[in-house]
């Protein structure tokens, strides 16, 4: 599983012309499930992300997690984290989850968030989206459960 994700001061996401998900300070979190993801990558993530000390304390140090600012995630779906471009010149994407299993470790995730009382926003599963951004920093950050 990758997430790439952003320290913002907002995000939203549009799908179809409609909102779907609009967060204040917190995780823009873009998320690709592989093909060999199980339930130890579904748990390192969920695990590790609220926790992540990337928000700056009262003397601008990375100190402070999600949860300790009381922040909020917008979760993405995005298949294409697991693309391949290191042969030709357009992307492989065998490593990618097909899309019925992914959804459902994606929905996991989110609620695995949301039992850790984290307010999380979504896009649409396999939608066409727009996503908007203010980007606090810049801070980004890639995390690969399978690099640990």
């Amino acid at each position: 599983m990758r997430v790439l994700l952003q320290r913002v001061k907002s995000a939203s996401v549009t799908a179809e012309g409609s909102l779907t998900g609009e967060i204040g300070t917190g995780l823009l979190l873009y998320i690709g499930v592989g093909v060999d993801d199980g339930e130890a990558d579904l748990a390192f993530i969920a695990g590790k992300i609220p926790h992540l000390r990337i928000f700056p304390d009262e003397n601008d140090k990375m100190n402070l997690s999600l949860q300790d600012i009381g922040g909020a995630m917008l979760a993405v779906s995005q298949f294409t984290l697991m693309g391949d471009c290191a042969h030709g010149r357009r992307p492989g994407f065998s490593g990618a989850m097909r899309p019925e299993q992914a959804k459902e470790f994606y929905e996991r995730l989110v609620a695995l968030w949301r039992q850790q009382g984290i307010p999380v926003a979504c896009g649409v599963f396999q939608g066409d989206m727009l996503v908007t951004s203010v980007n606090w920093g810049p801070v980004t950050f890639m995390l690969d459960s399978k690099v640990r």
